[in-house]
C-alpha cells in the first residue's frame, strides 16, 4: 500500500517536547506522524492524549534506539520515511554527573544508530534536539549560535556538543540535511491542559516542582542557591512555552525541505525568548498566575548548573521566520492548568 503522505519520525515522541510536536505536525496535516518511544522517561497513555486532542492515533515503536537492528526495523516498514525529529535522550544534568557513562552510551550511540540508517536509506532530513547547556558558562551574554562553547558543565551537556559535532560531521560528507535546535528552559503545556510536562522520575525541573508544589505533593519548594552572581542571586534562565518550540520544529522542519540545491547543508538555531529569568522571578510569576503563594526557601545550589544563560534569537527569526508567542505568565498558567489535570488522574 502506498503512503499518501511522507513520514516524519519522532524519537521520543511521548516525551514533553516531542509529544508537543507530534501535535504540531498533526494539525498541519502534511505529514503522517510516526513515533519511537519506549518509555522510559514517558507514558504510554500519552498516545491517547496526542489522540484525543488530534483525533489521530499515532503509531509508536517502544523500542530502544541504542540497538541498531531494531531502529532499522522502522525504516523498514516505513520507506516513506523523508525526516527524523530526533528528541530521544537522558536529560537529567544531576543524574548525569552521577551516571556519566548511562548518559554517553545511551545519548550518543542512539544518535550515530539514526545517523548511520539516514545514510543508508536516504533519509535526507534530520533535526537534532540540543540544548543551550552547549554554551556552559559563557563570557558573554545573551547568547547566539557563533558564541564559542565553555567547557561543559555536566556529561549531559557534553553529549550534546558531541552530538552537535556528530551531525554536522555526518551532514559534511554525505546528503543528510540537518539541523541543530538548542532549546532554552521549555516550560508550559498544550493549551488543552491534556499534554505536559509529566516525567516518570522524580522532577528535577524547576516549573513541575513549583506546580507539584502549589498541589500540596510536596511540602516546599527548595530554590537551588541564592549567592549566583545575578539580580537576586538566583540562576538566570530563558524560559519558553513548549508549544513555541513544537511550531519551531515545524519551521525548521520546513526550512530543510527547501534546501535541496544546498549539499551538505548543516546549521543550528537558538530557540528561547531572548529574555533571562531568575528563578525567584518565575516563582513571583507562578503566583501572581495562580493568585497563591507558594512555600519555597533557599537551599544550596546544585551540581552542574551554570549561573545564566538566556538566548540572542535575531537569526532564529530571520532564516527560519519564528518567532515565540507565549511570556512568562502564560507558561505558568498553562503550567498550572497542567498540573490540575493531573490531579483528577489521582
Amino acid at each position: 500500500m502506498t503512503a499518501s503522505k511522507p513520514a516524519i519520525l519522532v524519537t521520543g515522541g511521548c516525551g514533553y517536547i516531542g509529544s508537543h510536536t507530534v501535535i504540531a505536525l498533526l494539525q498541519q496535516g502534511k505529514y503522517e506522524v510516526i513515533s519511537c518511544d519506549n518509555f522510559v522517561n514517558s507514558r504510554p497513555e500519552t498516545l491517547n492524549r496526542i489522540a484525543k486532542i488530534t483525533g489521530t492515533q499515532v503509531r509508536n515503536y517502544p523500542i530502544d534506539l541504542c540497538d541498531k537492528a531494531a531502529t532499522a526495523t522502522i525504516f523498514d516498514e516505513n520507506p516513506h520515511i523523508q525526516g527524523v525529529i530526533h528528541f530521544a535522550a537522558l536529560k537529567s544534568v544531576p543524574e548525569s554527573v552521577e551516571q556519566p557513562l548511562r548518559y554517553y552510551r545511551n545519548n550518543l550511540v542512539s544518535l550515530i544508530n539514526l545517523l548511520e540508517i539516514c545514510q543508508e536509506r536516504n533519509v535526507n532530513h534530520f533535526i537534532f534536539s540540543s540544548s543551550c547547556s552547549v554554551y556552559g558558562n559563557a563570557d558573554e551574554l545573551p547568547v547566539h549560535e557563533a558564541t564559542p562553547f565553555k567547557k561543559a558543565e555536566s556529561p549531559y551537556a557534553n553529549t550534546k556538543q558531541m552530538g552537535e559535532e556528530i551531525v554536522q560531521n555526518t551532514a559534511k560528507i554525505s546528503s543528510v540535511k540537518a539541523i541543530s535546535l538548542r532549546y532554552f528552559n521549555p516550560v508550559g503545556a498544550h493549551e488543552s491542559g491534556l499534554i505536559g510536562e509529566d516525567a516518570l522520575q522524580t522532577m528535577l525541573n524547576l516549573v513541575p516542582i513549583i506546580t507539584q508544589t502549589a498541589a500540596g505533593l510536596r511540602s516546599e519548594l527548595v530554590v537551588a542557591g541564592d549567592t549566583y552572581p545575578t539580580r537576586d542571586g538566583t540562576c538566570i534562565r530563558d524560559y519558553i512555552h513548549v508549544t513555541d518550540i513544537a511550531e519551531a520544529h515545524i519551521a525548521a522542519l520546513e526550512y530543510l525541505f527547501r534546501q535541496e540545491d544546498s549539499p551538505h547543508y548543516y546549521d543550528v538555531f537558538n530557540l528561547g525568548t531572548g529574555q533571562g529569568v531568575t528563578v525567584l522571578e518565575a516563582v513571583h510569576a507562578f503566583e501572581q498566575a495562580a493568585q497563591m503563594k507558594l512555600n519555597y526557601r533557599i537551599g544550596p545550589p546544585r551540581a552542574g548548573d551554570v549561573a545564566a544563560i538566556y538566548s540572542d534569537t535575531r537569526k532564529t527569526a530571520a532564516v527560519l521566520g519564528w518567532q515565540p508567542r507565549f511570556g512568562i505568565n502564560e507558561m505558568m498558567a498553562s503550567a498550572w492548568k497542567w498540573q490540575q489535570e493531573l490531579l483528577k488522574g489521582q
